[in-house]
């Protein structure tokens, strides 16, 4: 598409953002607030529940109605990784789908990480860089096949850091392309690296210039690295998420910990909830559990409960 078209979809993307729907969303999905539903909604990632699939206790396939019956969420957010060789199996996918809709739970999104080991999106050379593009192709379909609004992916690259917004710009630039007849759009994470640097990360989305590109931000992925004496380097994760947020489709609640009176230790999630609400998203907010303790049941309700007071407080001021 050349530059005039893109610039068009890209300012009437930006011109629905003013009438509360978040820049780049497809004419399908929309993240402004009803004035019947809640300031927000609650969903639950896939990745909280890993050590029980893992472990052989919960089925992929019933991870739907799994958290519709214990969390009393009405949406979740997929994760390749218990069924990565699967997004070609249609009789698979169509069950997984079947058993979330009867349940009454909608499906969001999937995350998908490196598919196939085909490396990164932002890859220096460029045929191996169209081979991870093209790798994401059947997760797209996959994505548009099971209802999906979205797939999460990485913008991971090597070189300078220009070099790496340029590289990781063109990657998700030709992916987007690729999954806009599907009306998918393609969400970035935070997800380590230069990607958990908001700025870094707001330059590439404006540098791929599509309407269904945006982001996914992580309240607790902002390590973009160690310091000269080994300690972890953070970027702040305030700043970050307000970055971030100009351009999202999905919202990642991460926890790791939580104290006697049930804030997340790390995260102060009133602040970061406002940021959010600040940013005119009223869309799903979901629970990622990353903690040891307690399991991962106990740590996704906790996570609901914490997000679900501060619906309330923030709902009151």
């Amino acid at each position: 598409m050349s530059q005039p078209s893109n610039r068009r979809a890209f300012m009437a993307a930006a011109a629905a953002t003013t009438a509360g729907i978040t820049l780049g969303s497809s004419p399908m999905t929309s993240f402004a607030k009803e004035s019947d539903e809640p300031l927000f909604k609650i969903s639950v990632a896939e990745y909280s529940l890993h050590r029980l699939i893992g472990s052989g206790e919960l089925d992929p396939l019933d991870y739907g109605p799994f958290c519709k019956e214990n969390f009393d969420v009405d949406a979740v957010e997929y994760w390749m990784g218990p069924f990565n060789d699967k997004a070609k199996d249609t009789a698979y996918m169509d069950e997984m789908h079947k058993k979330s809709v009867d349940a009454g739970v909608k499906e969001l999104l999937i995350m998908v990480d490196i598919p196939n080991g085909k490396g990164n999106l932002g890859h220096p050379d460029a045929a191996e860089r169209k081979a991870a593009v093209e790798a994401h192709y059947e997760w797209v379909e996959a994505a548009k096949r099971m209802g999906c609004h979205s797939i999460r992916v990485n913008a991971r690259s090597e070189g300078t850091r220009e070099e790496q917004a340029k590289l990781a710009a063109d990657g998700l630039r030709q992916l987007c392309e690729f999954a806009e007849p599907y009306e998918i759009n393609i969400l970035v994470e935070n997800h380590g690296g230069l990607s958990s640097d908001g700025q870094w990360l707001s330059n590439v989305i404006r540098r791929v210039y599509r309407p269904n590109c945006g982001t996914l931000p992580d309240f607790g992925n902002f390590r973009v690295g160690t310091n000269e004496d080994g300690s972890e380097k953070w970027y702040d994760r305030y700043q970050g998420t307000k970055e971030l947020m100009q351009y999202a489709k999905a919202v990642s609640a991460k926890s790791h910990e939580f104290d006697e009176n049930g804030n997340e230790t790390k995260s102060d999630y009133l602040k970061l909830m406002q940021i959010v609400i600040d940013a005119g998203y009223h869309g799903y907010v979901g629970i990622e559990w990353e903690g040891g303790k307690p399991g991962e049941i106990e740590g996704v309700l906790l996570t609901k409960k914490l997000l679900e007071r501060v619906r309330d407080e923030l709902s009151a001021a």
